[in-house]
């Protein structure tokens, strides 16, 4: 690790921005978005975790649906950090940095059925609708347009994979039972 070490802006503070938000207004947009952040990794974490242990009949269709569910939470991720920046904030980087700003709580290190692993993840993503909404909220309250229609767009996003893991745990199977025995 190189031991020189030039600061250009510490952690937790908030610089000047090029599309003119306020200080006030941007430190409140910024804290917002680095718990999404944070929320983004703890998510793309278990959902990769799950990709990783998916057993059964329908295990490549759910395999597939799960990296793709993932890299969309690592694509948002990036946009997110790219949007703290431009308001002049430092996006949390550092592991405990960033379960430090979750709001979320990962699931343990032990690997669940599918069924659990699925219903584990759809709280999660229900958990980070709800905080997308409040912060859609807070960036129109505070005049921050751009961030409120970037958080709504990858809301659809996240809304359409609750509502596919919602599918995916309905009871409803073209597997029989004599194929699981």
């Amino acid at each position: 690790m190189n031991t020189q070490k030039t600061v250009r802006q510490e952690a937790g503070t908030v610089g000047s921005n090029p599309v003119r938000l306020d200080e006030e207004k941007a430190r409140q947009v910024i804290e917002a978005l680095n718990a999404d952040l944070a929320d983004a990794y703890v998510l793309y974490h278990q959902l990769h975790k799950h990709h990783w242990n998916v057993e059964g009949a329908e295990f490549l269709d759910i395999h597939v649906f799960l990296q793709e569910a993932y890299e969309e939470v690592e694509e948002a991720a990036d946009e997110i950090a790219e949007r703290l920046q431009a308001l002049g904030g430092v996006p949390h980087a550092s592991m405990d940095a960033l379960s430090e700003a979750a709001t979320v709580e990962p699931e343990d290190e032990d690997v669940y059925d599918i069924r659990t692993s699925l219903a584990n993840d759809l709280e999660m993503y229900g958990d980070v609708i709800e905080s997308y909404r409040e912060h859609i909220e807070l960036a129109e309250g505070l005049g921050d347009h751009a961030t409120a229609q970037m958080l709504r767009e990858q809301l659809e996003h996240l809304e359409d994979h609750a509502h596919h893991f919602d599918h995916y745990l309905e009871d409803d199977s073209l597997v029989t039972e004599a194929a699981l025995e």
